[in-house]
């Protein structure tokens, strides 16, 4: 039992030495004076302030921001529906093929969903002169459609969990559908919303692949950014740039489990005391 425990506490260490050790250098080598990035010559701080100087830098970070902010909202609020039908609407005329069409980019490799969907864009250009350049409007849509799917497999597996009777008992009360859904499985499900709207944000923030076959002139997102710099080699400022990422998606992590916690411990407590004054 000892020999076993010890041979998983190795792999365990191992596999996490094999994700965070890369992480942890390239933060520490974010503070180097030197500029090989791999080469340390003293603490300095002097390439955070050289990255916030980089206008093209700023540029590609609010342009960025602006898209994932978008489309993980607009891919939450597809997504969601998609999810909540999928799981109360069990029978429906094309439920099959509705099915598959949500769940199709999950398993298609992205540069099939790029191609396809620069396709997409161009044959429409010719149909009816839209879009006219392609930009923030045809990238954000394809963020959508392939971030969509993320949303919806978690608000599927949240309502499938969530106890239909409670729904039913309040239409038998006489809740109108919408006042079920706002007042009872849009609180039961919120959880999975901000999870799903988290992973669309955070997807839609680094996506490299499907962005560079949308995007067009003078609409370079951050991905795209350090990826035809570190094209060129890796330099400090890179690591300072990536430095941020990390502890700025770190703090909304932690953010977001704590919010989730206290939700998740708020409705339990409600269904207790719902329990308690049925008794």
């Amino acid at each position: 039992m000892r020999r076993r425990s010890t041979f998983l506490f190795t792999v365990m260490a191992f596999g996490f030495a094999f994700f965070y050790v890369p992480i942890l250098s390239m933060i520490f080598f974010s503070f180097n004076a030197s500029r090989l990035a791999t080469v340390w010559g003293g603490f300095s701080t002097k390439w955070y302030a050289a990255l916030f100087r980089n206008q093209q830098v700023l540029d590609a970070l609010v342009l960025s921001l602006k898209i994932a902010l978008l489309s993980a909202t607009c891919a939450t609020i597809l997504g969601t529906m998609a999810g909540i039908a999928l799981a109360r609407f069990r029978r429906f005329r094309g439920r099959v093929l509705f099915s598959g069409l949500v769940t199709a980019p999950l398993i298609m490799p992205e540069v099939i969903t790029g191609i396809s969907t620069l396709m997409f864009f161009i044959l429409l250009a010719d149909w009816v002169g839209w879009p006219g350049s392609r930009g923030f409007t045809t990238i954000t849509l394809a963020h959508i459609t392939f971030s969509m799917v993320f949303v919806t497999t978690v608000v599927h597996a949240r309502m499938l969990q969530a106890d239909a009777a409670i729904e039913e008992a309040a239409m038998d009360l006489g809740s109108r559908p919408w006042q079920v859904l706002k007042d009872i499985t849009l609180p039961v499900i919120s959880p999975a919303i901000l999870s799903g709207w988290l992973l669309a944000f955070t997807i839609s923030l680094d996506d490299v692949v499907i962005t560079s076959f949308v995007t067009g002139p003078g609409n370079t997102t951050l991905p795209l950014l350090i990826w035809s710099k570190v094209k060129l080699g890796v330099t400090p400022d890179i690591n300072a740039l990536a430095t941020l990422i990390v502890l700025t998606v770190g703090a909304g992590v932690l953010i977001a489990g704590i919010l989730l916690q206290r939700a998740e411990r708020r409705r339990e407590r409600d269904m207790q005391l719902a329990y308690r004054a049925n008794q």
